[in-house]
């Protein structure tokens, strides 16, 4: 396979060296030169075009697959909005009005779409409840990466992530020090986010459906501290309650959001078609992060 990554980044790096790895051929697309850098310095092939732009979209090379990785940079629902449906669909447009069209897309969302479920388990027939001007954006990408492909006769994929972790986004020291506030962890480590898209990719699975990307455990925030600071050899951190956190009034709205939606999300359906973990819950994803951390902390 030939697969183009548009916007590729953690993810999307792994991705491509996971392809690589396996005799396929990745093509990583950046908007700035640090972001061409770092796809040269994973060993795949890199090309500078910003997603939303219809001109440089034309000069990549045709694809099979094509990867939906964009990001808007932390932004607001302003700025999602030209990226995740402006751009996607801009690249839906510019690949499938092409003479060899992709055979299929995999568009990257976010559980996040669910909004909150009192705790409760959701899974892909959930109905989604977006909170948030982001997620209503992130919920109108993922109607866009199922309905569009089709009119050119392709199929899109949405997989959903749950929080992403990994090298350079380990959060001990969140967790560590505390305080931590309650709730559900939904978590995926990178290796098995790309890892996942690979397989659905490889194996052409997930065709015009949804597939969430997480993965065997969500876990309690509060047993999640526990635990990490047990295996770091040092106290329980603080903890505070829902109402505790929001008593304290210095938060800003969307910080409210977050801490008030809580879910547990399923990979019952990743698991069903096949796919194994490298990381399967957070007490492997976390080993080689504690081991680095108890080797930096003085004896």
């Amino acid at each position: 396979m030939r697969v183009a990554i548009l916007g590729c980044g953690y993810v999307g790096l792994e991705l491509g060296r996971q392809l690589e790895d396996r005799g396929h051929e990745a093509i990583g697309v950046r908007r700035s030169a640090d972001g061409l850098a770092a796809i040269e310095n994973a060993g795949f092939e890199a090309v500078q075009a910003d997603v939303t732009d219809p001109s440089a979209l034309e000069d990549l090379p045709d694809a099979d697959a094509i990867v939906f990785a964009a990001s808007s940079g932390g932004r607001g629902a302003d700025a999602a909005r030209k990226v995740y449906v402006e751009g996607l669909e801009t690249a839906i447009r510019a690949f499938g009005e092409r003479d060899r069209q992709p055979n299929c897309l995999v568009y990257t969302s976010s559980t996040g779409v669910h909004g909150d479920h009192g705790g409760n388990w959701v899974d892909e027939e959930t109905p989604i409840e977006p909170t948030t001007e982001k997620t209503e954006v992130l919920a109108a990408a993922e109607r866009i990466a199922l309905e569009r492909p089709p009119e050119y006769g392709f199929e899109g994929t949405v997989a959903r992530f749950a929080g992403l972790y990994g090298p350079d986004r380990y959060r001990l020291e969140r967790y560590l020090e505390g305080p931590v506030t309650e709730g559900y962890l939904n978590m995926i480590h990178r290796d098995d986010a790309a890892g996942a898209i690979r397989y659905l990719l490889e194996h052409d699975l997930g065709r015009s459906d949804v597939v969430q990307i997480v993965d065997d455990e969500p876990a309690s925030k509060w047993a999640f501290a526990d635990w990490l600071t047990e295996q770091c050899g040092q106290e329980p951190p603080e903890k505070r309650t829902k109402a505790e956190r929001l008593e304290a009034g210095d938060l800003t709205e969307a910080a409210r959001r977050r801490i008030l939606t809580s879910k547990r999300c399923s990979n019952a359906k990743l698991r069903e078609l096949g796919y194994e973990f490298d990381y399967p819950t957070y007490r492997d994803g976390y080993e080689s992060a504690i081991a680095a951390h108890l080797e930096d902390s003085p004896s």
